[in-house]
């Protein structure tokens, strides 16, 4: 069986995948050199995606190594955080809507991300990627974008596979760099966009229809996924007074309509898939080894997952640690009504790179992970804990 780590996007969000990695390190065995042949990662899981496959050593380590960046993680390693930068940044951007022609030649943004390029330069190291493809550690690593020019998904991806075309996305053979991190963790708006090439590329959460894809056409049987959504079981609808919707609360419903809903629904559909190949009748078959044929021969095939999501809303979260942004980007998200009674703790909670926040990303992530240590000893094949 060839498992597939899959990380989803969300900007600060992704803290919590590097708990549910923490704990994952710690229920696998210590010897446990890689237990995912194949890594994909959108927007911000890309990053972790690329971290844990661009970097040497055992898994635990690297998981180790992970953590300590996330923990110690300030706005500041991420963005340029003086008000100077946000203000001549805000004006750049208005003033390519005002006037088309200012945004030609150059990526207009609310934010420079230039201090993101410079961190992840000096953590990555993307020769070992192709290192651990030779000797059979790897089978393929990819992150997705998404085309400017076209609207379409393009997973960037470094392994021995083939190239794919479907309807609104494919997928490039490649060796990833900086470039391709950088262009899939572009948000629209907030983050400039990246140029690959002669191409533009954004956050690939942006139009990415079917999220696990790259991971199957890259060969997993099995797909270990990290969402950074809320439990829709816990989601449920208040008798609070109601007002008309901030600008930040319909922001924050954009990106959860592309970082979060998305991952949801393909999972909805692989579920489904795996109903209908479990209670597929065999017709004609006369033993379980041609029963086992027919079902080898068949489109439709039968992959085991597991995902990881958090049990407690992040929005909640992100308006107990909004204090910890910077002056500049609170003054922004204030004017925008990302304040807990604006309802926009969901966009806040994007931009959230503070200590406080990530930490506890962690921490909950940690938690729900080891509260699924059956499930997950299960999964991979292990013996049950005593």
């Amino acid at each position: 069986m060839t498992t597939a780590l899959v990380l989803s996007g969300g900007g600060a969000r992704a803290a919590y995948q590097v708990g549910v990695l923490k704990a994952l390190a710690q229920i696998l065995p210590r010897t446990s050199h890689n237990p995912f042949p194949i890594i994909c990662g959108t927007s911000a899981g890309a990053i972790n995606a690329l971290a844990i496959a661009g970097r040497p050593g055992p898994f635990r380590l690297r998981a180790r190594k992970l953590e300590a960046i996330w923990r110690n993680m300030h706005a500041e390693h991420i963005y340029r955080t003086d008000l100077w930068g946000v203000l001549k940044n805000t004006v750049r951007l208005s003033l390519s809507l005002m006037h088309s022609g200012y945004g030609i030649g150059r990526s207009v943004a609310l934010l420079d991300n230039t201090p993101l390029q410079q961190l992840l330069g000096n953590y990555i190291r993307f020769r070992h990627i192709d290192e651990a493809i030779l000797k059979g550690e790897l089978m393929a690593v990819s992150t997705t974008a998404m085309d400017y020019d076209t609207g379409k998904s393009v997973s960037f991806f470094q392994g021995n596979h083939e190239c794919w075309t479907r309807s609104r996305r494919h997928g490039i053979r490649t060796g990833l760099n900086i470039d391709h991190l950088m262009a899939s963790s572009a948000i629209p708006l907030i983050f400039p966009a990246r140029a690959i090439n002669t191409r533009y590329y954004g956050d690939g959460a942006m139009r990415q229809l079917k999220p696990l894809s790259p991971a199957l056409h890259l060969g997993a049987d099995r797909i270990f996924v990290i969402g950074v959504s809320d439990n829709p079981s816990q989601l449920q609808a208040t008798d609070a007074p109601r007002h008309s919707p901030s600008v930040a609360q319909m922001v924050g419903h954009l990106l959860n309509s592309a970082f979060i809903d998305s991952v949801e629904s393909d999972l909805e559909t692989l579920k489904a898939i795996n109903k209908l190949v479990e209670t597929r009748p065999s017709k004609d078959t006369n033993t379980a080894t041609e029963a086992s044929e027919k079902t080898a021969a068949s489109p439709l095939k039968y992959i085991d997952h597991l995902c990881i999501s958090p049990s407690t809303p992040i929005d909640e979260i992100a308006q107990d640690f909004f204090h910890e942004l910077p002056r500049s980007v609170k003054l922004f998200l204030r004017a925008i009504g990302a304040t807990k009674k604006g309802g926009g703790s969901s966009a806040t909670s994007y931009l959230l790179f503070e200590p406080g926040f990530c930490r506890q990303l962690i921490k909950l992530g940690y938690a729900d992970a080891m509260a699924q240590e059956e499930n997950i000893r299960a999964f991979f094949g292990l013996e049950k804990s005593d």
